[in-house]
């Protein structure tokens, strides 16, 4: 039912709470707009973040999603596999090639060290107490030494076949794309000079795609009085 968004009102759609700019949030709604599925948008404001999320995910990161019948699913990556199991019209669940567990531990690498040595990279001063810190040039120098071993190993997939797992993109490549394309922003004028055309040029038809522009929209954050929002938009 959530496929046509005629059969039922539009207060009946499952609520995707989210943010903009941030990598996990992105890759929900690259998976959402890809599948076809049909979502309340609510855009959080990180500072302020709204009761209903809080009670929807202790947590309280985004994305978080509140299906109709209350379920809640609050990783970025299992919202991915239940939209795209609704409906995965270029079967990003089925890579091109190697297997589904292969794909996996691919994003499981971006998601686990990748992850770590970014946040690291990008925010130095907030990781004074990791036993590695001497001081912040010297701690974001090594860290970036860590993530460019993993974007290297990206670049060879992407340099043999187009992308991550074949000639065609798979949930790796969606799950991935928004923390390569956060660490490109961090310091563009370094990352344009390393060796990783074939890793950049993705990244570029990534930022390019239709897909990703039409989920970059943006909107004022969601309070309790707001309009409802159509996620993808109509």
């Amino acid at each position: 039912g959530f496929l046509t968004g005629l059969s039922m009102s539009v207060s009946d759609l499952p609520i995707l709470y989210s943010l903009r700019r941030c990598p996990y949030a992105m890759r929900a709604r690259l998976a959402i707009a890809a599948s076809g599925v049909t979502c309340q948008l609510r855009e959080v404001v990180l500072r302020d973040k709204p009761e209903a999320l809080r009670l929807a995910s202790p947590k309280a990161t985004v994305p978080v999603l509140v299906l109709p019948d209350g379920k809640v699913i609050d990783e970025s990556l299992d919202i991915m596999r239940w939209a795209l199991a609704i409906q995965d019209p270029k079967q990003y669940l089925q890579p091109e090639q190697g297997d589904v567990e292969q794909m996996l531990a691919l994003i499981a690498a971006n998601d686990g060290p990748f992850k770590r040595h970014l946040d690291c990279y990008k925010y130095p001063d907030r990781h004074t107490e990791d036993e590695q810190f001497t001081d912040a040039a010297s701690f974001l120098a090594l860290h970036r030494a860590q993530a460019s071993e993993l974007l290297m190993g990206l670049n060879a997939r992407i340099e043999q076949q187009g992308y991550l797992m074949g000639q065609r993109p798979c949930l790796a490549d969606l799950a991935i794309a928004p923390f390569v394309r956060q660490v490109a922003q961090v310091n563009r004028g370094w990352f344009d000079a390393q060796p990783w055309s074939a890793l950049s040029t993705w990244l570029l038809n990534f930022q390019s795609s239709p897909l990703f522009l039409s989920i970059m929209d943006k909107y004022p954050a969601w309070t309790p009085d707001s309009e409802i929002v159509q996620f993808p938009s109509v």
